[in-house]
């Protein structure tokens, strides 16, 4: 199930080239499963990160095969409706965000 009206692209292969701007993510398994929905005020920082590290401490997101992303304005906002959208539509939060995130 795809969130984002974005495509859907492979993780290793472009994460390391987004651009520098402020926006909403989606990171999914394999079977396009929804892994984790977060934001950043700066993608490319965030996305590094995680490239470099490949997701080291943490072991949920490690299973990331692909993902979408939207660069917005306000992206903390964009977050906080899309995972009221999924719970909603799945009555629980996607298995790598917590209730504190």
């Amino acid at each position: 199930m795809e969130i984002l009206e974005e495509k859907v692209l492979l993780w290793l292969d472009s994460a390391r080239f987004v651009k520098s701007k402020p926006g909403v993510y989606v990171l999914y398994d394999k079977k396009l499963n929804v892994l984790y929905i977060g934001s950043s005020d700066n993608l490319q920082k965030e996305f590094e990160k995680y490239v470099d590290t490949n997701f080291e401490n943490d072991a949920c997101k490690q299973k990331t095969h692909t993902y979408q992303r939207m660069f917005i304005e306000n992206p903390k906002e964009r977050k906080t409706q899309l995972l009221e959208d999924y719970k909603t539509e799945h009555g629980q939060l996607p298995c790598c965000n917590t209730d504190t995130d």
